[in-house]
C-alpha cells in the first residue's frame, strides 16, 4: 500500500532540512549501511501515530539560472503541489511575511491541496505572539514550532495526518506482481513497456488504474496477472523538471513503493552514470526484488567479451545489490524481452519465500562452524538461534549473546552462506541481531 506523501515547502533559510530531519528521527539509521549506496536526504520516511508517511524536503532541488533562488523556490512549491497529499508550508518567525512566502501562497492556494501553515522559529513562549501576522497567508491557524528545539512538531504532524488519504488505496489484490520500471529520462522505459505488452500472448487489461498520476497497465500472462506502473508516463513537460535530477529520483520512488518488482533500466548506449546509482539505491532500500535491465544492446558495438565487461561494470558500480540478475534486452528489436517477465515471476518468488527455523538454523550452525564468530576482548560472540520474521524483503532475526560484536563482515558472510543454500536471488534480504534474553 502506497504511503501519504507529506511535502515540505518554504522559501530557503527557514529551517526546512531540520524539519524534516526531525519527522524522520533515526529512521535512517536503520537503512543498511552498505558501500556503494549513494545516500540523498530528499526523501524519507516519517511516522505518526502508527501511520507511516513518505516526507519530501524539497529544499534539496536547485535550479540554474537567472534570478536562481525564487525560481528555486517556485520550482519546489510546483513539485510538491505535483506529488504530495498534504504540504507543509514553512515561513521563519523571526523574518515576518516576505514577498518569497507571498509567492508560495499564491502557488499553494491555486493548488486546492491540503496546507498546513508552520512557523518555524518559535523557540519560546515570549515568540508566540510573532505568528499571527501569518494569519495574512490565507491558511487558517499557523502553528508555531521550533525545530532546533523540537517545539510544536508533533501538533504540526497532527494537522497533517488529519488530511491523509484513507488507508484502504490499493486496488490489487495479492496474487498479482506488481512491476515498476525505473530509471532515467531516455533509458527507453516506455519502449520496454510496448515491446512487453506487444508479446502475442499479453492479455492487456482495460481496467484503468486508481492511483492517482502512475499510469498502471494490468496485464495477464499464462494465468499469472501484473500490473506495471511506467513512471515514463508520470515525467513532466519542460525544461526545468527535465533537468532536475532529483525531480525524476521523486517520481521513480512512488513507484518504487508500490512495487513488488523494480527493473532498473540502464542505457547500454550511455553506459553507467551517478544517477542510475541514486535510483537504484532507492530500490534497495525500500527492500524490493529488482533486475538489471539493460537497454538498447542491439546498438552496442560488441565481441564475445562486451557482455562480461558490462555486468562487472553493473557489479562494480552497484555493489550492494550484488543479488539482482542482469538482462540484456533491446525494446526497438524486442531482443530477449520474453525472458524478462519469466525472470519477474522468479524474483517475486524469491522476494516472498520462507525458509522454516530448523532448516535455517541448520545452514547458521554449519557457517558458524566452519567460520567461528570473531572473539573481542576474550569474549566470542554466540549465536543461540536464528528465525526468519517477514518477507518482502525477507528479513532474518539472530538471537545473538552481545548483540554489538556482530561485526559488518561476519554478517555479510552469514547473508553470503543464507543465500548460498536458499538462493533468493533477485532480493535484498535483512538481518537483525537481538539480545537473547534468559527466558527464550
Amino acid at each position: 500500500m502506497a504511503r501519504p506523501i507529506l511535502a515540505i515547502v518554504g522559501r530557503p533559510n527557514v529551517g526546512k532540512s531540520t524539519i524534516f530531519n526531525r519527522i524522520i528521527g533515526d529512521r535512517l539509521a536503520i537503512v543498511e549501511d552498505k558501500p556503494g549506496v549513494t545516500r540523498d536526504r530528499l526523501y524519507g520516511i516519517g511516522e505518526w501515530l502508527d501511520r507511516e508517511f513518505s516526507v519530501i524536503d524539497t529544499g534539496g532541488i536547485e535550479v540554474e539560472g537567472e534570478d536562481q533562488i525564487m525560481k528555486s523556490v517556485r520550482v519546489q512549491a510546483e513539485l510538491a503541489i505535483e506529488e504530495a497529499d498534504v504540504i507543509i508550508f514553512m515561513v521563519d518567525a523571526k523574518a515576518g511575511v516576505t514577498s518569497a512566502d507571498q509567492e508560495v501562497a499564491q502557488l499553494l492556494f491555486r493548488s486546492r491541496k491540503p496546507v498546513v501553515l508552520a512557523v518555524n522559529k518559535v523557540d519560546n513562549i515570549q515568540r508566540q505572539d510573532e505568528i499571527y501576522e501569518f494569519y495574512s497567508l490565507g491558511f487558517g491557524d499557523p502553528i508555531g514550532i521550533s525545530g532546533a528545539h523540537g517545539i510544536g512538531i508533533g501538533d504540526m504532524l497532527e494537522a497533517a495526518a488529519a488530511h491523509f488519504p484513507d488507508h484502504a488505496d490499493e486496488e490489487y489484490g495479492e496474487e498479482v506482481i506488481k512491476v515498476a520500471l525505473i530509471g532515467r529520462p531516455n533509458v527507453g522505459k516506455s519502449s520496454l513497456v510496448n515491446a512487453i505488452l506487444g508479446e502475442d500472448r499479453v492479455i492487456v487489461s482495460d481496467q484503468a488504474g486508481t492511483t492517482r498520476d502512475a499510469i498502471d497497465t494490468p496485464f495477464e500472462l499464462d494465468d499469472q496477472k501484473y500490473v506495471i506502473i511506467d513512471t515514463a508516463g508520470m515525467r513532466k513537460r519542460g525544461k526545468v523538471y527535465e533537468n532536475t535530477e532529483k525531480y525524476s529520483v521523486m517520481r521513480a520512488m512512488k513507484a518504487i513503493e508500490r512495487a513488488d518488482v523494480v527493473l532498473v533500466v540502464i542505457n547500454g548506449e550511455e553506459g553507467i552514470i551517478e544517477q542510475d546509482k541514486h535510483i537504484a539505491g532507492y530500490a534497495h532500500e525500500a527492500g524490493k526484488a529488482a533486475i538489471f535491465v539493460v537497454n538498447k544492446w542491439d546498438v552496442v558495438e560488441k565481441d564475445d567479451k562486451t557482455m562480461h565487461q558490462f555486468t562487472q561494470k553493473i557489479r562494480d558500480h552497484f555493489l550492494f545489490m550484488t543479488y539482482a540478475p542482469v538482462l540484456y534486452v533491446s525494446a526497438r528489436t524486442t531482443q530477449r524481452v520474453q525472458k524478462l517477465l519469466p525472470m519477474v515471476n522468479q524474483v517475486a518468488e524469491q522476494h516472498t519465500m520462507r525458509v522454516q527455523t530448523h532448516v535455517l538454523n541448520d545452514v547458521v550452525s554449519d557457517a558458524v562452524m566452519f567460520n567461528p564468530p570473531p572473539t573481542d576482548k576474550g569474549k566470542r560472540l554466540r549465536i543461540n538461534y536464528a528465525t526468519q520474521v517477514s518477507v518482502k524483503p525477507p528479513t532474518f532475526v539472530f538471537f545473538v549473546n552481545e548483540p554489538d560484536m556482530m561485526h559488518f563482515s561476519y554478517e555479510r558472510y552469514l547473508e553470503n552462506k543464507i543465500r548460498g543454500a536458499f538462493g533468493f536471488e533477485g532480493t535484498p534480504i535483512r538481518l537483525f541481531t537481538r539480545r537473547k534474553s534468559d527466558d527464550e
